[in-house]
Formats: C-alpha cells, sequence, structure tokens
C-alpha cells in the first residue's frame, strides 16, 4: 500500500515564541542566541525571525557576525521551558491527525498520514487543516510539505516558508527533484557537495541521470543516488513510547442521529484498536471527546483493571461513555476516542476479562486480510453504513 507522509515545520519557532510572548517584538528582527556583546559575543544564533533574515541573520550563524549584519536586532537568550511548553503542545494536536508521528526536534515532526486522509478528502484539505489549527490554538504558523515519500516531504516543506504548503502527488516526486540544488538532498553536506560538483552534478536531477556504477562513492553514493530518484523505504519511527493513541473526526456537518453516530465511534474504536495492535500496545484509560456545534468540548473516561486494544471491548465502554452523555439537544461536531496508560507487556485479556474468544479472533482476522489484500478488503457488517451512507468519511 502506498504511504502519505506529512513533514511539518514551525516557522522560525524560538523567534516567533518570543515575538508571541512580547507583543513589543512584532515586525521586528529577533535573534535569539548568545549575547552578541556589541559584535564581541563567542555564541551563536539559535534561531532569528523573518525580519532577521532579511539583513543575512541565520541560525548557527556566529553571532558577531549577526551583530554586524543586524546591529539594531533585539537580542534575546533561548527560553528552553517555554519553547518545550509550546513545542508540547503542538506535538499533541498533531496527535489528532496521525497517531504515527516522529519528533525529529522541537519544532518538526513527521507524520504517516496514509490512513487518515479519507476523513479530510484529500492530503492538501489535511494540510490546511492542520495548519489552521495550529494558528487557532497557539497562533503561530507552520509550513507543511506532503509527499508519498519521507525525505521528500521534509524537502517540500522548507520550499515556502514561512507559511508554506507543498504537495508532491505520487508519481511525481522525480520530476519535483530534478530542478533542485544537490545541497537540498539529505546527506549532501559540505564535505559530499564539492565531489559531486567535480562530478558536473549541479541538481538533485543530474544526480539521478548519473550513471550509477560511474559513482564512485560507496554506499554513501548509492544510498544518495536512490535519494535523487525517489527511492527511499524509510517509514516513521518511534524514538520513545507513546502516551496517548487516538482517533477523532470532525464532521463536514453537524450530526444528530445516534444510530449514525454509533456507527462512526465503532469505525473509530476499530481502527484505534488496530492501531494498537500493529504497535503492540495496550491501553488501560479509555477516553471519549465530544465537541457540540456550539464548540463545546468534553471528556469522557474510564479505567480498566488490565489493558486491552480489542475492539469490542473498546467500543463497549465508548458507547456507555457516549450513551450517558447529555447533549441538552444539540448536535454534535467532533467524535474522538482514545487510550492512554500504554503498556507493551501489559497480559493478554482472557475469557474472564469478558470478552468470547470468538470476538477476540475477529480483530485477528480482520487484521491479517487487511495487511494482505487492503485496507478495503475486508469490514465489519456494522460498518457498512458507515462506509457506505456516511458522508462523514471518504475512502
Amino acid at each position: 500500500m502506498a504511504k502519505t507522509f506529512l513533514h511539518l515545520d514551525m516557522d522560525a519557532f524560538f523567534a516567533a515564541v518570543e515575538q508571541l510572548d512580547f507583543p513589543k517584538f512584532r515586525g521586528k528582527p529577533v535573534i535569539v542566541g548568545a549575547d552578541p556583546k556589541e559584535g564581541r559575543g563567542r555564541g551563536v544564533v539559535s534561531t532569528c525571525s523573518y525580519e532577521a533574515r532579511v539583513y543575512g541573520v541565520h541560525s548557527a550563524m556566529p553571532i558577531s557576525r549577526a551583530y554586524k549584519l543586524c546591529p539594531h536586532g533585539i537580542y534575546v537568550y533561548p527560553r528552553g521551558r517555554r519553547y518545550k511548553q509550546v513545542s508540547d503542545q503542538i506535538m499533541e494536536l498533531l496527535s489528532g491527525f496521525s497517531a504515527d508521528i516522529e519528533q525529529i526536534s522541537i519544532d518538526e515532526a513527521f507524520l504517516d498520514i496514509t490512513s487518515t486522509i479519507k476523513f479530510f478528502g484529500s492530503s492538501v484539505e489535511l494540510g490546511k487543516t492542520l495548519k489552521q489549527k495550529i494558528v487557532q490554538e497557539t497562533r503561530l504558523t507552520a509550513s507543511v510539505g506532503i509527499a508519498p515519500v519521507k525525505f521528500v516531504a521534509k524537502i517540500a516543506s522548507d520550499l515556502q516558508k514561512p507559511d508554506g504548503l507543498v504537495v508532491v502527488s505520487e508519481g511525481s516526486v522525480k520530476a519535483f527533484l530534478a530542478p533542485l540544488d544537490l545541497s537540498r538532498l539529505w546527506g549532501v553536506g559540505p564535505k559530499t557537495l564539492p565531489e559531486l560538483h567535480k562530478l558536473g552534478l549541479k541538481t538533485i536531477g543530474d544526480l539521478a541521470r548519473y550513471p550509477q556504477h560511474k559513482l564512485k562513492m560507496g554506499k554513501v553514493g548509492l544510498h544518495l543516488w536512490n535519494l535523487a530518484n525517489g527511492i527511499d523505504h524509510r517509514s516513521v519511527e518511534y524514538e520513545t513510547r507513546a502516551k496517548s493513541i487516538s482517533k477523532e473526526v470532525t464532521f463536514d456537518s453537524d450530526k444528530k442521529n445516534p444510530e449514525e453516530l454509533k456507527n462512526i465511534l465503532l469505525y473509530l474504536c476499530n481502527e484505534l484498536s488496530r492501531e494498537m495492535r500493529r504497535k503492540g500496545y495496550k491501553g488501560r484509560t479509555i477516553h471519549l471527546k465530544i465537541r457540540l456545534q456550539d464548540f463545546s468540548t468534553f471528556t469522557r473516561s474510564r479505567t480498566l483493571e488490565v489493558g486491552t486494544n480489542k475492539t469490542d471491548v473498546i467500543f463497549q465502554n465508548i458507547l456507555d461513555l457516549f450513551t450517558n452523555f447529555d447533549p441538552a439537544g444539540s448536535s454534535f461536531r467532533l467524535l474522538g476516542v482514545g487510550l492512554s496508560q500504554l503498556d507493551i507487556k501489559c497480559r493478554q485479556l482472557d475469557l474472564f476479562d469478558g470478552l468470547p474468544e470468538n470476538k477476540s479472533k475477529i480483530d485477528d482476522v480482520l487484521d491479517r486480510v487487511r495487511e494482505k489484500f487492503g485496507e478495503n478488503a475486508i469490514t465489519r457488517a456494522s460498518l457498512l453504513y458507515a462506509k457506505h451512507d456516511s458522508q462523514w468519511i471518504r475512502d
């Protein structure tokens, strides 16, 4: 199954947070880093606002050089705790768009959005919605790249900064890469670039067309040649254990029909449990998230004695939480389900946990069939209504 990756990169993150917290800094060149000491400082620039970049200032530049280029800039020390606070808020927000998240720095992350595009209609709409959500909740902007190849998504996110959105469709990866400078390729640094220039190679397309057997650079050369041709099998990686996993959907139009809402919850529970099993997790605390038409948001949760990743157990508890929620006549704008208190080593449920063995096996059969024949090869009969008669999900 073809993958779709999203790379999120916050725009001038540290400087943007400073301008957010201190309105007097807005619209002015802000340089975050060491004390320039009127051009005698020995530190470096951590990051700077786009107003400072007009003067040639950039990250990792000696602070003394930055001061010479922009002596009238506003120089501030980094506030790591504050940046981490905002970063945590952004990463938590990303979990509403995919459970497959790889945070690669305080202001960057990859998402595998293969299975969540359907909720938004297209990868473009998902990207737009994510960017809007970040602005709404943090008042900061982000640049997003979306592509069927992981490293291409990262390149794409950098092309239209700030506040950019670049989507590379499947089948156009090589054409997208071809005119770009070789320096944009992952792994091409100050030592490798001159070696490629000696071969007369300037663009990624030049490298892609160069005979592979003539590239005398060992494994590094082969790796770069593959990247230039859009070949990269790396996936989203998880360096730390997730704290929670969730699935949610915002409806195109507010919903009120109880049976339709229950079908949606079943679908979300089915997707959540499959994600849990794929990652080898079980969770003890089950969460229900509800947003009504007036944007009021409610959460309900229940903690089990033992962890689970089984669809029926999760759905039974979610349905009970949902049934006991009183919307006071209001329609529903969003529904979400989640599991926390995750544990890889949590013991398997047995017959005494209230889940019949045949129901437990259903999940395993569905997983194997979908992995072998594709996402749409099989589904629960109770989800046929949701898949064919409801507008909240798009295939």
